[in-house]
């Protein structure tokens, strides 16, 4: 007779929560291994994971620490790695919690929501831009390390009482983090970004200690939130003033503070609005919005303030066209080859930044021309001196082939010749 365990997990909660860790693949943790290695013994490790969760005898392994470059800044930030394993246990607790929860979050949290996107935040932010004169653009220093356990813990327990979740959402929470040297530190307060369970936990906590908190106290007032990166709409400075000062004390009252540099009032300027202010643009989901020029129904120009491909976004895309090193390292390889690699990334960034005002794109997707026009410079020696023969063959190609590359699909091609 099969022994009863004290915590009743479905054995196929275990099996979608793999599914859905494998479509999201992900680095080794701790242990090393990787999902490949997991899966030599699929069914045994799954048995071994859905076993000790039932009994209440899985403890989370450490979390592998590791720096990722924090966009072109030299600054990094840090990303907790879990085991394979430890994965799909978060995965099966998040699939059960997270029914219980979403319902009740509000409709302008926008950060790993079903349904909901990082495009959909900046939309709605736009419009609201038009509305109301000022913004308040929010920046929380150091979210992810800061989360108080005890409130989180609070926030978990309104919304379930199943012993095990409750168990096994604690033993992350409190699970020290393995730097790269392999010593262990424990924490007190935080959850590791990186972790699938964080963004779910991050929500939870943002609900109350924000999204709640003033659609309670201020109904009337707009937001939109994406994770911890939230701006806060007013009509007035004065309204402005207020409302931030009420937030920063709300968020302290939550062992959260508000960065004092990266925190500010922005005037949503444009013709208008009239007047000198101190900061007239914020950047927000990867788009800078400012005053910029556009055109009436009737074909007028006038200045409008919208969202655009952010300096900081633009950078970091022409630091990747610089590594791929088109027209240094890849000289072997054909046209279609190279079309074939950076198609995707191409795309990606159309789909993206190319979504608001896509022309503030148009001259970042440039220098991936650019790098084309020296591919062909390099390979064709009776090009290697002269530029503006390369350029129109190259833009005879794109005539005779439009669609080989994404960027001339978005019309950044170069002159052919005659």
């Amino acid at each position: 007779m099969t022994e009863a365990k004290p915590y009743a997990i479905p054995k196929q909660v275990v099996w979608d929560a793999y599914k859905k860790v494998k479509a999201n693949r992900g680095a080794a943790g701790v242990d090393g291994q990787s999902l490949v290695d997991f899966e030599k013994d699929l069914k045994g490790n799954l048995y071994k994971l859905w076993n000790r969760m039932s009994s209440g005898s899985y403890f989370p392994p450490p979390v592998r620490l590791v720096e990722i470059p924090k966009g072109n800044t030299g600054q990094t930030r840090p990303l907790g790695i879990p085991t394979v394993s430890d994965r799909i246990a978060q995965m099966v607790v998040k699939l059960m919690l997270e029914p219980q929860v979403e319902p009740h979050f509000h409709e302008d949290s926008y950060g790993y929501r079903p349904g909901k996107s990082a495009l959909d935040a900046v939309g709605v932010t736009r419009r609201r831009c038009w509305r109301r004169d000022w913004v308040i653009d929010l920046d929380i220093k150091g979210f992810f390390d800061n989360l108080d356990w005890d409130l989180m813990m609070r926030a978990v327990r309104h919304h379930t009482d199943v012993p095990w979740i409750l168990l096994y959402v604690e033993r992350w929470l409190r699970a020290p983090v393995q730097h790269a040297d392999g010593r262990l530190e424990e924490r007190t307060k935080g959850s590791p970004q990186g972790s699938v369970i964080s963004p779910l936990l991050s929500n939870l906590f943002m609900h109350y200690a924000f999204d709640e908190w003033l659609r309670r106290n201020y109904p009337d007032v707009q937001f939109a939130r994406y994770a911890d990166d939230a701006v806060v709409h007013a009509r007035s400075r004065k309204e402005a003033e207020a409302l931030l000062a009420a937030i920063r004390q709300r968020l302290a009252e939550c062992h959260l503070e508000l960065h004092p540099e990266k925190t500010k009032i922005v005037y949503c300027q444009d013709d208008d609005r009239r007047g000198t202010h101190e900061h007239t643009s914020f950047d927000f989901l990867g788009y800078t919005f400012r005053p910029r020029r556009a055109k009436n129904r009737w074909g007028k120009l006038f200045i409008s303030f919208l969202p655009g491909v952010s300096n900081k976004a633009a950078n970091s895309i022409r630091a990747t066209i610089r590594s791929w090193r088109i027209g240094g390292t890849r000289n072997n390889q054909s046209l279609e080859e190279i079309a074939k690699f950076v198609n995707p990334f191409v795309r990606g960034w159309v789909n993206y930044y190319g979504r608001y005002y896509p022309s503030a794109l148009t001259p970042v997707l440039r220098s991936l021309e650019r790098s084309l026009v020296y591919w062909v410079r390099r390979k064709f020696k009776r090009f290697s001196y002269h530029q503006r023969q390369a350029v129109h063959w190259l833009g005879r190609v794109a005539q005779r082939e439009p669609q080989l590359f994404a960027l001339w699909s978005h019309g950044v091609r170069p002159a052919a010749g005659q």
